[in-house]
């Protein structure tokens, strides 16, 4: 090709000579495509680039099967056939021939089986050399089965199955040895493998045990041959054979073992302890299954040790003993690997060393160099997940322990709170749990003891909790005398949140959880990486879970403190103390929820000493407002603290309560409303508390108001709402003279509220028209002051008062009316009214938000 031409020309030759490339290309391809077809017509090979299909013409169909699936079919297909034809030649037309035919006929099929495979092998038909293996495998079988049918009828049927498994297991192992590109041969001469040693002892009378030991010798020799493979990487057939075998033979000992360690420990023990000696060798030979064996082999030694244990000790000890095996097992594994860790520290190369440190330094000594950190070298992986499967087993049998003696703790917790007996009665409840052991608090004892030496934060929450509720259980489960168990409670309480105020000493230890930060400026230190970020806070967590465990005591202090009148002063006393030492030492919201604490704990000390005074529960009601009113005076001195809040907003739920016991008797409600919303007057003095206050103290003003009027019987209500009303409506409007944005609401809202919602209760019961008529004339002018100059309340209030008022003239002539109608009358004209409202849902809409966005602009 001329390179001397012009960009424009040559690129012109290059299309064209690729054009003429790529069209010689599609013929060569069409043309091979013929040529296959022609070869090999039943099957059409697959074109090595695609060839694009003509217009006009269907894409050939692909085969839905590829040959060797197909091939594999049709071969296994004809040996299962094959197989079937023997077993029904071998056991249904095996008596119409004579010894001599019968031998004849088994020796040369099954030989004519077995040296099939050798020319189908040279030939290179390997599947169908399998298929024509496999089914020689099968009739060696036959031939063990007639030549005990035949040769030796008298022997034994498990001691002939026995020798005949073994037989035919070695047998076909060398079969497979020989034609070693057979894949069935030796996996099946594995499974026969399995059956001497169990048969064996089924024939000689060995019972379950005798059964076990059987199974775990073969299931021994499964894993050593897939390990001796394993290490070679070969005949994964025979690795995934045997060590489903070893699998199922092994967990069989094992769970004999187990179910015979609470019928016969001393028998079961041995078997056990084997079991675990070779799931501990596995764990070390075998890295990927190394947690799964050593936990399952340290289940099997802790199942070993507390069978006999239990067997030596009363009943009541079994659960403990297990616990106490299980500890002792991760104890032992712990502090042995803690010395190897501790002896690969020393004798390992320091951090940026290559070999051992030498004898003598070939530093000057005027010039010594600053030796580097020694890195502690890390466990290896296999020994590392030893450790942990063994340690695993042993916490675990330790927390199913635990979760044995949680129903003491549950009933030393829950059952103060649901009385059975009369507030102050002298008499106590009966005792939860009868026959329960007593031996429960020693298991959470051994469990928090075990759990407290781990420097890790979940086992130090653990430990804390297992602690309190050891605390919690002994009463239940010592049947400790009432005066005891309350001293406890209060015992327990007051350990909890000690440790809620301190919780860094708890925390003291613990390996904390950090992850890379960012390098600190300046030069780093030698050795020094990032410097780490606290991705946990132990104090934190620690703090919360002892505060609500003393929270959990408290309220079951209380609960046994409700049985007599002395010890109920003295544990809210105590309460007192102790909500507020946490209240002033500690930090936080807990601090906040200690304040409130104390609040109810005073509340509680102040109605236990008004009702101790036996008066009414109304009396006792209006005492409790001291409690508002103190909350209010120390709110009142800390201000803007937020401990401030808490403590007031507790001290207005004691109110609430207060005002509950009072309502028994309207007289002295109102008196205790009235007296709310003098407490409610004076936090509104304060800037921060004076708009929600402000509300308060008008809202049980007017309530009082009203509960008074009602004891007097007052029939007309508004001499006595007008004179308070006038001077509110005044103030209102001074007030909005002098703030025009203050809302009408805070103006006119109480003046008009105190008018009018008397009134219309009033006049909702007179029978007469002329309350009716005076009310609805005044909520008209109230209505159409609050449209004329765009006041909410007013508005608002007078709407609705003038729409009751009317509602209450209406309402005999709409029943009249109603009664009159027939009965289908009404339903229909509901579904009428709701089809309207339905075909005009839009436009209402539009219409409500009208409303709402010109309510909105008003003040």
């Amino acid at each position: 090709m001329d390179s001397s031409l012009p960009p424009a020309e040559e690129l012109v030759l290059v299309d064209r000579e690729l054009a003429r490339l790529d069209a010689h290309r599609a013929q060569l391809l069409a043309r091979r495509d013929w040529l296959l077809r022609v070869l090999h017509p039943a099957v059409a090979a697959p074109a090595a680039w695609p060839v694009p299909t003509p217009p006009g013409t269907a894409a050939p169909q692909r085969p839905e099967a590829s040959p060797r699936s197909t091939q594999n079919v049709l071969l296994t297909l004809g040996g299962v056939l094959l197989t079937v034809a023997a077993l029904v030649f071998t056991l249904v037309s095996w008596g119409s021939m004579g010894i001599g035919g019968r031998a004849s006929v088994l020796a040369v099929v099954t030989s004519a089986a077995l040296l099939a495979p050798v020319a189908l092998l040279r030939r290179g038909l390997v599947s169908t050399a399998e298929s024509v293996g496999a089914l020689g495998l099968v009739l060696t079988l036959l031939d063990a089965y007639a030549l005990h049918r035949v040769a030796l009828p008298d022997a034994d049927g498990l001691t002939y199955a026995a020798a005949a498994s073994a037989v035919l297991a070695a047998a076909w192992a060398g079969y497979g040895s020989a034609l070693t590109r057979l894949r069935v041969p030796r996996p099946a001469a594995v499974v026969a493998a399995q059956l001497p040693l169990p048969l064996g002892v089924l024939a000689v009378g060995g019972g379950e045990l005798s059964f076990a030991w059987a199974g775990l010798a073969t299931g021994v020799l499964d894993l050593a041959l897939v390990l001796a493979l394993l290490s070679r990487g070969k005949l994964p057939g025979v690795r995934v054979t045997a060590g489903i075998g070893a699998a199922a033979l092994g967990g069989w000992a094992l769970l004999t073992g187990l179910f015979l360690s609470f019928a016969a420990p001393g028998r079961a023990a041995p078997l056990l302890v084997a079991v675990a000696a070779v799931l501990l060798l596995l764990a070390v030979r075998h890295a990927p299954t190394a947690l799964a064996s050593a936990a399952v082999a340290g289940l099997a030694a802790i199942a070993a040790a507390g069978g006999l244990l239990r067997a030596a000790v009363p009943g009541v000890w079994a659960v403990p003993g297990y616990a106490l095996c299980g500890v002792v097992l991760a104890a032992v594994v712990w502090t042995v690997h803690g010395v190897r860790g501790r002896r690969g520290d020393e004798s390992a190369p320091t951090a940026g060393s290559g070999s051992p440190r030498p004898r003598m330094s070939p530093t000057p000594p005027e010039a010594p160099s600053p030796a580097p950190a020694a890195v502690p070298a890390p466990p290896a992986p296999g020994r590392a997940s030893v450790r942990d499967g063994l340690v695993a087993a042993g916490g675990g049998v330790l927390g199913l322990a635990a979760a044995w003696a949680v129903p003491p703790v549950a009933a030393g917790l829950l059952a103060p709170l649901v009385r059975t007996t009369g507030v102050w009665s002298g008499a106590h409840a009966e005792r939860v749990l009868d026959g329960y052991p007593a031996t429960a608090p020693l298991v959470l004892l051994l469990a928090a003891v075990a759990l407290a030496v781990v420097p890790r934060l979940w086992a130090r929450c653990g430990a804390l909790a297992l602690a309190w509720a050891l605390l919690t259980a002994l009463p239940v489960s010592l049947d400790l005398s009432y005066g005891v168990t309350v001293a406890l409670q209060l015992v327990a309480t007051a350990a909890m949140l000690a440790v809620a105020v301190r919780p860094a000493g708890a925390a003291r230890g613990l390996v904390a959880a950090t992850v890379p930060g960012p390098p600190a400026p300046g030069p780093p230190a030698p050795g020094a990486g990032g410097a780490p970020r606290a991705g946990v806070r132990p104090a934190e967590v620690l703090g919360w879970l002892a505060f609500a465990c003393g929270l959990g005591s408290a309220g079951g202090a209380v609960g046994l403190a409700l049985d007599t009148r002395g010890v109920t002063f003295g544990v809210l006393g105590v309460l007192v103390v102790l909500f507020g030492g946490v209240a002033l030492l500690g930090e936080g919201a807990r601090r906040l929820v200690a304040s409130c604490g104390g609040v109810l704990a005073v509340g509680g000390l102040v109605a236990a000493g008004a009702a101790a005074a036996q008066p009414a529960p109304a009396v006792t009601g209006l005492v409790l407002l001291a409690v508002p009113a103190g909350t209010a005076a120390v709110g009142a001195r800390l201000r803007r603290h937020p401990v401030a809040l808490a403590v007031e907003g507790t001290g207005a739920a004691v109110g609430l309560c207060a005002l509950g016991l009072a309502a028994e008797r309207p007289a002295l409600l109102a008196l205790a409303l009235a007296l709310g919303g003098v407490v409610a007057a004076a936090t509104a003095v304060r800037p921060e508390r004076r708009r929600v206050a402000s509300w308060a103290a008008a809202g049980l003003f007017l309530l009082a108001t009203w509960v008074r009027l009602a004891v007097w019987e007052v029939t007309t209500p508004e001499a006595y709402t007008l004179p308070v009303t006038v001077p509110a409506l005044v103030v209102g409007v001074l007030r909005r003279r002098r703030d025009p944005e203050a809302s009408s609401w805070t103006a006119y809202g109480p003046g008009l509220a105190a008018t009018l919602v008397p009134s219309l209760f009033a006049a909702w019961t007179d029978p007469q028209w002329a309350r009716p008529l005076l009310l609805g004339i005044g909520t008209l002018v109230v209505t159409l002051l609050g449209a004329r100059f765009r006041l909410q309340a007013l508005l608002l209030l007078g709407g609705a008062a003038l729409a009751l008022d009317g509602l209450h003239e209406l309402a005999p002539y709409v029943v009249q009316v109603v009664g009159a109608l027939p009965r289908w009358l009404p339903p229909a004209l509901a579904g009428l009214l709701l089809l309207a409202v339905g075909a005009t849902y839009e436009q209402r809409l539009r219409d409500a938000r009208r409303l709402r966005e010109r309510l909105g602009r008003m003040r």
